[in-house]
């Protein structure tokens, strides 16, 4: 038996019947999980993880076992046929955020602890014996016995029936994952409602919290279940749906079927004193989670490398849902200046992922969680298939592949089967590349003796790389001469110029809602900017982030790309100003950031608004004027614009010891500005006491931005000694710190040399988190310098082979690469194009 062996080949479980008997003062707990199933093999195996094993029984019989450590494998002889196989065994909670560990956290001065689990990927073998792989699908009966205190709830998958000698009884699940089994237990503040088809909805969070911070997330987890009921048209299957905040918790939410856990920051609303981004963030991630109870939970991939079947239809429809219940929002802007920029940043880098990975080593499973492909890319991706088969053709697919697949597994293919039906079109076909293939292409338009031509080719933020692969790229352009689908690598319509029908501007990927960027000719730019001030809020933002990403992988001088900023100051959407400051502050890698040109500059492109927005939010003012306030201020601060330093000192003042009531739209700003600009060690020191007591997620994230803005090595070296420090900053928190104090450059050499120094120690606190090789990323995104590459790569070099890291490493060394030879082409392009502002 091998590590590539599938389990569920040898053994198929039915039926779990778990107890579990939890000690949380002793932090361990002793199990009896009893499977029922079929063998198929004499030898068979159940995966199982850090479990002391006292017994086993196989048909009431007591049998010899042993165990692989290696596979995390419990192997058994028997003969072939149906067996009950009954295990018993201890084990310990754990700290890592993983199997069944504590959350921490503090009320009324003392520490108290909400038990939790995280199964997902492979995690549920450290709580259970069982075939721990997706297609393994079974019904579990759960009963928990723990030191339980009056007052105390617990939770689970499905409806508890009894409780009797103090050993809690719940419902036998439906057939489902082994790592889709959750339960939870604690003091806990609940609210619970009802949707239109009778399915009780709850969310919950710790007594840390007021009770109304949970009724955002209520309404939202409502209606977002009655939404997907009608537009699966498939009832959600259960007779609950569960929202739980846990204070301790690795990812950022998980789906586990009828009880969903939450990092609190993504559950919890205060409503007296929140933004509109926090507001959309926490209802873009219920609808996220409640998306997986029918892609993921009802329906489930048959192996890993289709995660995508989860992921990114999930993260795709979560946008669908939120539109729909909250259309002033125009939530689809949020997905182009999110998930867009996302995917098309990390799908240029040399070396990425495909969507769809081909995996055998469970130790790769890990990495196949790379947000920017499998999430951000992969529901850009839908987003093109939702385009060119139309609404109601996804939902009859969607609808007709759930009532084939429920309860049960499936591949890519079968989806792909099911939409083809309800669309009549070839969408397999179309789409395969699309998955298959990593990258995605730049297609070049050309007036060339009146003649358009459109070229593909892959696009890298490197020009040393190029590749021969081609997509059927859905043009979607405003000339009618032009065909749907671009399949060759060239595409020639003769006379295009002597064309009346030829639209003048000329537009490819209209709404943006295909995976490709446009790189137009001189002659097409040109008519482009003729007509700037006509340009909707997306075609704005898209000509900014194309010719960003152009100028990024050197196809476009840089100079060429700040030329066009001043174009688009006084645009009002926020979307477009997104990316516009997104360029102007990517400036600081060429240049000296305190350079007077730079501030000039920015405060010659916030100028406009600066004085039209001012400091508060107006009565009735547009939601973009909202969102687009504390982006100027910041640019303001940066330019050192001295009227907006001190006035926002002045409402840091008038508000101490009270900051977490400043308008929560700025209060990110006004705490920034104040570490910038009037920082002391003493201010270090009450922000951080600050931050430790807070509870409001949001203003938790405030101060962290603020604190890690500190400008001394002293300063920023006392954060980085309270980074081991869990009760100050929690595991779940530490990598978004590191980021915070590496991208400071200040505090750069002294997060990196932290890193390597306390590595050990990282792998062994969060190194079973399926994110962990995002401190990687983080680094890979930050390092511009040959010094920084030489180091990447001999820090890096003992791990290259590393399942879950080599494919990280190399791509932040070619992230690096590529960022070293942009700054030495195009920093004096830039410092030229600067001097004008001096």
């Amino acid at each position: 038996m091998d590590k590539t062996t599938r389990f569920y080949e040898l053994f198929k479980p039915k039926n779990y019947d778990i107890f579990l008997d939890i000690d949380r003062k002793k932090k361990i707990f002793h199990g009896k999980t009893t499977v029922t199933g079929e063998a198929n093999a004499q030898t068979i195996a159940l995966h199982q993880k850090d479990l002391a094993i006292t017994e086993v029984l196989i048909d009431n019989k007591p049998t010899f076992f042993e165990l692989d450590e290696a596979l995390d494998a419990l192997i058994l002889h028997t003969e072939l046929g149906q067996h009950v196989i009954e295990v018993t065994y201890s084990a310990k909670l754990t700290d890592t955020m993983m199997g069944i560990y504590p959350s921490y956290y503090e009320l009324d001065g003392e520490t108290k602890q909400l038990i939790g689990t995280q199964f997902e990927t492979d995690a549920a073998r450290q709580a259970f014996v069982c075939v721990d792989e997706p297609a393994a699908k079974a019904t579990f009966s759960l009963s928990l016995k723990f030191d339980e205190h009056p007052g105390e709830t617990i939770l689970s998958n499905m409806p508890e029936t009894s409780c009797v000698a103090g050993v809690h009884h719940f419902e036998t699940t439906k057939k489902m994952s082994t790592y889709l089994v959750a339960f939870a237990f604690g003091e806990l503040n609940a609210k619970t409602t009802k949707t239109s088809s009778g399915v009780t909805i709850g969310a919950f969070s710790t007594k840390a919290h007021a009770p109304k911070e949970l009724d955002f997330a209520l309404d939202v987890a409502k209606r977002s279940i009655e939404f997907f009921e009608a537009y699966y048209e498939t009832p959600y299957p259960l007779p609950h749906s569960f929202q739980l905040a846990l204070p301790d918790f690795s990812a950022g939410a998980m789906e586990n079927w009828g009880l969903v856990t939450y990092r609190e920051a993504l559950l919890l609303v205060d409503p007296d004193n929140t933004t509109l981004p926090v507001k959309q963030r926490v209802a873009l991630v219920i609808a996220h989670e409640l998306a997986h109870q029918w892609f993921g939970d009802l329906v489930t991939m048959q192996w890993w490398d289709d995660l995508w079947l989860n992921e990114s239809f999930a993260n795709m429809m979560m946008y669908v849902a939120i539109d729909a219940l909250f259309p002033e929002w125009h939530i689809w802007e949020t997905f182009q200046i999110s998930e867009t920029p996302l995917a098309l940043e990390r799908d240029a880098t040399a070396g990425v992922q495909p969507v769809h990975v081909e995996v055998s080593d469970p130790a790769e499973i890990d990495s196949l969680f790379d947000g920017a492909i499998v999430y951000a890319k992969g529901s850009r991706l839908l987003v093109m298939v939702r385009a060119l088969i139309g609404d109601e053709a996804l939902r009859v697919g969607l609808k007709n592949y759930f009532a084939k697949f429920q309860y049960a597994n499936a591949t890519g293919a079968d989806l792909w089967d099911a939409l083809e039906e309800a669309s009549g079109r070839p969408i397999g076909q179309i789409m395969r590349p699309w998955l298959d293939q990593a990258g995605y292409p730049v297609v070049s338009a050309k007036l060339t003796d009146g003649a358009l031509r459109l070229e593909q080719q892959q696009f890298f933020n490197d020009k040393t790389h190029s590749s021969k692969k081609l997509w059927q790229i859905p043009l979607k352009s405003n000339y009618a001469a032009l065909p749907a689908l671009m399949s060759e690598k060239t595409l020639v319509v003769a006379d295009a110029k002597q064309d009346p029908n030829m639209p003048s501007p000329f537009l490819l990927n209209l709404k943006n809602e295909a995976h490709y960027i446009v790189k137009y000719d001189e002659t097409l730019r040109h008519e482009l900017l003729e007509h700037v001030d006509q340009l909707d809020a997306i075609t704005a933002f898209q000509l900014l982030q194309d010719n960003f990403l152009l100028a990024k992988g050197q196809q476009l001088d840089y100079d060429a790309l700040l030329e066009l900023l001043p174009s688009f100051k006084t645009r009002k959407a926020f979307i477009v100003n997104d990316v516009l400051y997104e360029i102007f502050f990517s400036l600081k890698r060429f240049v000296d950031p305190d350079a007077k040109a730079l501030r000039n500059f920015g405060a010659a492109l916030c100028a406009p608004h600066l004085k039209r927005l001012g400091l508060t939010k107006k009565v009735g003012e547009p939601t973009d004027d909202t969102l687009l306030r504390p982006l100027i201020l910041q640019t303001a601060v940066f330019a050192k614009d001295h009227q907006t330093v001190e006035a926002l000192h002045e409402l840091f003042k008038q508000n101490t010891d009270a900051w977490q009531k400043l308008a929560a739209d700025i209060r990110a700003v006004v705490l920034k500005n104040e570490v910038v600009n009037f920082g002391t060690p003493e201010l270090l020191t009450t922000l951080l006491k600050e931050y430790q007591t807070a509870t409001d997620g949001s203003y938790k994230t405030d101060l962290q931005r603020a604190l890690v803005a500190f400008t001394t090595e002293e300063e920023l070296s006392r954060l980085i000694q309270n980074f081991k420090n869990a009760e100050l900053i929690k595991p779940q928190d530490l990598r978004m710190w590191f980021a915070g104090v590496l991208a400071n450059p200040v505090g750069k050499e002294l997060a990196w040399t932290w890193f390597k120094t306390e590595w050990p120690w990282l792998e062994e606190t969060v190194g079973g988190d399926m994110e962990f090789a995002s401190y990687l990323t983080v680094i890979g995104r930050t390092f511009a310098s040959d010094k920084d590459l030489s180091e990447f790569t001999a820090f890096f070099a003992p791990m290259a082979e590393r399942p879950d890291l080599a494919r990280e490493i190399k791509m932040d060394q070619n992230a690096i690469k590529a960022r070293i030879s942009l700054i030495n082409t195009q920093k004096d392009k830039v410092s030229k194009f600067l001097q004008q502002y001096v």
